[in-house]
């Protein structure tokens, strides 16, 4: 709260009192910590003289680019210090309430995995392979693309969707049936998004026609589904595998000339049809949430919908298009566990997906490129888990497993400051 003498005609002055938000700590605080941490453990802790070695071009790129030998302790110590130049910058930002634009955790994120990747590499025979790495960060976060697209779609309408996790589930082991069944994976792409609608279905006639509350409906809808999958699993997929459980792998299509170009071309246009459509969902969301009149609608039933009402806009058949539409989307997120990857459905393989899902949209904001950075950071984080192994970094392989968690756990809490979700969110509306 500050004071402010603004003068009026006549040499008369008058004096008003303007409030002023609250400072916020907790992004400087965050970077600071990562920047510490990140200096005494993948810098000064690295051993001397040893070399991390890159590798960054694949056999079909164009141009081959050698790989690259970096000096392990003086990159991490340098990497470390660039953090706590964001740090610095961020609180004296925080300070003088300025905003900071997302450059900012963009490149402390990039510094520490980079930092550890360094420390885990150093001295180490067998070199990372970092191309290997982005496409395989690329491909586990389908899933929490797909599901916090999902998300989005059903709260911008108000509908809170604890459901994803289940939808997922449900998606994969359709589109493993489907694709086993009719011998074409593709075929299980079209059955996954059905299988989300079915749940999504459940969820809107709860939730909206009868106003149960909506995180309770959501959470008997996972361990429903995860019953009902487990036991069609032991009772009837095991019993035939071949015949109903072994689907085929989404092939890989091929951009000509694009996906020549090292390091772009195999992460972007050298992917499964799943990967085009989950950048062309993202690429049509952000556009229609906040561009179209379709988006303007859903987003006032979400924040005020007596006010949606008022005008025309039919409230609950809206939330139930939205919520309907949302769950074919995380259905097909669900085809990235079976299809996507060439695998036979597991019990329970998406293994928390759904509610790291739901962490991704609310750490992006109920934004669909938001959601999608997010998305990105968690897949990565998981496959740091599978690449390191490879290398053998020494790193407990239960510190591995819990590297999206912790990503994930961190970055919620240390990253997202005031977040206002929609207004009307969870709020069921009267017939």
């Amino acid at each position: 709260m500050s004071t402010v003498v603004v003068p009026e005609p006549g040499g008369l002055v008058e004096t008003r009192t303007v409030v002023q938000s609250a400072i916020s700590w907790k992004a400087p605080i965050t970077y600071g910590v990562l920047g510490l941490l990140s200096l005494l453990c993948f810098g000064l802790f690295t051993p001397g003289g040893h070399v991390s070695t890159f590798v960054v071009s694949t056999a079909a790129d164009a141009v081959q680019i050698s790989p690259v030998v970096l000096p392990s302790r003086l990159t991490a110590v340098l990497l470390s210090l660039v953090v706590l130049a964001a740090a610095g910058y961020s609180a004296w930002a925080a300070a003088r309430r300025r905003h900071v634009g997302a450059w900012v955790p963009v490149v402390v994120g990039v510094c520490v995995v980079l930092g550890f990747l360094v420390w885990a590499s150093a001295g180490k025979e067998r070199p990372i392979t970092f191309t290997t790495l982005l496409v395989s960060g690329l491909v586990l976060s389908l899933p929490l693309v797909f599901g916090s697209m999902a998300g989005l779609l059903c709260e911008r309408s108000g509908i809170i969707n604890i459901a994803i996790e289940g939808q997922l589930l449900a998606g994969a082991f359709l589109a493993a049936v489907a694709a086993t069944v009719a011998g074409n994976p593709y075929v299980g792409l079209v059955a996954a998004p059905l299988a989300g609608v079915l749940v999504a279905a459940l969820l809107a006639w709860f939730s909206i026609t009868y106003r149960v509350n909506q995180i309770i409906v959501g959470v008997v809808l996972n361990v429903l589904v995860i019953g009902l999958t487990s036991f069609l699993f032991s009772a009837v997929l095991s019993q035939d595998i071949a015949g109903l459980n072994s689907p085929g792998r989404l092939p890989t299509l091929a951009v000509p000339f694009l996906s020549e170009i090292p390091v772009i071309g195999p992460v972007l246009f050298r992917q499964n049809i799943l990967v085009y459509l989950m950048i062309a969902t993202v690429v049509v969301l952000q556009v229609m949430v906040f561009r179209s009149r379709w988006g303007l609608r859903m987003r006032s039933v979400g924040e005020h919908p007596k006010a949606a009402d008022t005008v025309g806009i039919d409230v609950n058949r809206t939330r139930w298009r939205n919520t309907l539409l949302g769950g074919a989307v995380a259905g097909l997120g669900g085809a990235a566990f079976t299809i996507a990857a060439g695998l036979s459905f597991q019990k329970e393989m998406t293994g928390g997906k759904g509610y790291i899902a739901l962490a991704a949209m609310i750490l992006g904001r109920w934004s669909p490129k938001g959601a999608l950075a997010a998305a990105l950071l968690f897949g990565f984080a998981d496959t740091l888990r599978v690449g390191l192994s490879l290398v053998n970094t020494g790193v407990p392989s239960q510190f591995l497993a819990m590297l999206p968690y912790l990503a994930t756990i961190f970055a919620v809490a240390g990253l997202v400051g005031r977040v206002r979700p929609p207004a009307a969110e969870g709020v069921p509306y009267p017939k």
